[in-house]
């Protein structure tokens, strides 16, 4: 049997990348993005995981995590995930202890396939050999002449369905939307985001408008803790209209809580807030649910696993995270004809981030 080298350390760096210009959506507004990256050293082997949240989260990881894998055999990925979720007992699951862990645990399966030369997607098994995307970004902060650029740019390469925000002006959505779709053609499939921006009589009354306009996916029209109101829109919105929910899910009992409320269409999963693991977990509810699976951004780190879980339908191209993966990451991986493939000549999640250019942004 081949001896398995121990964890020997865990790096943990945060950089913050300002945005082109201010940005928001309906409910929040940023001018900056910190990314956190964590790299798990064992056996000559370098594993990458990353996620998006405040630079606290380099201090937990350092205090609260390291030293819980220092000589574990990395690739007993349920005792690490087990260990890692243990240690958030008196701290708390959901919110940054989730994206703490969400990191390491992504960097663990990536070492883990490159422990064994594989591409992550052969490790988990192959359930296709790419995933169609979804363009995304149409920020409220956009005038229309900058929403409906962006939008037909990702239809001129090849994208078929685009995502705009929508909720921060109740009033102006409408004719927001209504430019967007003059600008895609009635061929794309037009999605919008409300970030929880509504009431429900706001989102019961933009439900009847969008569907005027073909729009087929209405994400988070309500919070994303109101199950009523998410179940009332599911059973009363247009024909051919999907209520999504699910991008705040960090534990396993919150997906399942949207399932047994049948207040989703689409569940949505993020695994820089549930963990690579809990993206499998959520994948398996939905199996079970007969429900679709949709990534909910950092499309890098969600490729491989889109690639090899059934359930899910495709993955969010989302412009904020496209650009910083990008920039920081070598292995980054452009759609061809609306759809990403992995690179299956890389192992692991075929990542490798470019430290040089990387330190100019580190906190």
């Amino acid at each position: 049997m081949r001896q398995v080298p121990g964890i020997e350390r865990v790096d943990v760096k945060a950089y913050r990348i300002p945005t082109e210009e201010p940005e928001s959506d309906g409910t929040y507004q940023w001018s900056a993005t910190t990314i956190i990256v964590v790299q798990i050293h064992a056996g000559g082997a370098k594993g990458l995981g990353y996620t998006y949240g405040a630079p606290a989260v380099v201090r937990l990881v350092q205090d609260q995590l390291a030293g819980l894998l220092q000589g574990k055999n990395p690739l007993d990925l349920a005792t690490c995930w087990n260990l890692l979720i243990a240690s958030l007992r008196n701290l708390g699951e959901p919110g940054i202890g989730m994206l703490a862990v969400s990191a390491v645990d992504a960097a663990l399966w990536d070492l883990k396939a490159r422990l064994l030369e594989l591409p992550l997607v052969d490790l988990l098994g192959s359930a296709r050999s790419a995933i169609p995307v979804y363009g995304s970004g149409g920020f409220t902060s956009y005038s229309i002449e900058e929403l409906q650029a962006q939008l037909s740019g990702w239809v001129e390469q090849g994208i078929g369905r685009v995502k705009m925000k929508i909720g921060r002006d109740a009033a102006a959505d409408p004719e927001r939307i209504r430019m967007a779709r003059q600008a895609v053609g009635p061929a794309t499939e037009l999605f919008v985001d409300a970030n929880g921006g509504y009431s429900r009589k706001q989102a019961q009354a933009m439900a009847v408008a969008l569907g005027d306009l073909g729009v087929t996916w209405f994400e988070e029209p309500v919070h994303h803790l109101d199950y009523e109101s998410l179940r009332l829109l599911r059973d009363s919105c247009p024909s051919g209209m999907e209520i999504a929910v699910g991008e705040y899910g960090f534990t396993l009992d919150y997906f399942h809580r949207l399932l047994m409320q049948e207040a989703v269409d689409v569940l949505q999963a993020d695994a820089t807030r549930c963990g690579i693991t809990g993206f499998l977990q959520a994948a398996n509810l939905c199996a079970a649910y007969r429900l679709p699976l949709s990534s909910h951004c950092a499309p890098s780190l969600h490729l491989h696993l889109c690639c090899s879980v059934p359930q899910v339908r495709h993955l969010e191209y989302f412009q904020d995270h496209v650009r910083i993966e990008r920039l920081l990451f070598d292995g980054f991986q452009e759609p061809v004809a609306g759809e990403l493939a992995p690179d299956r000549s890389r192992t692991g999640t075929g990542l490798s981030l470019r430290e040089d250019l990387a330190h100019r942004y580190q906190i």
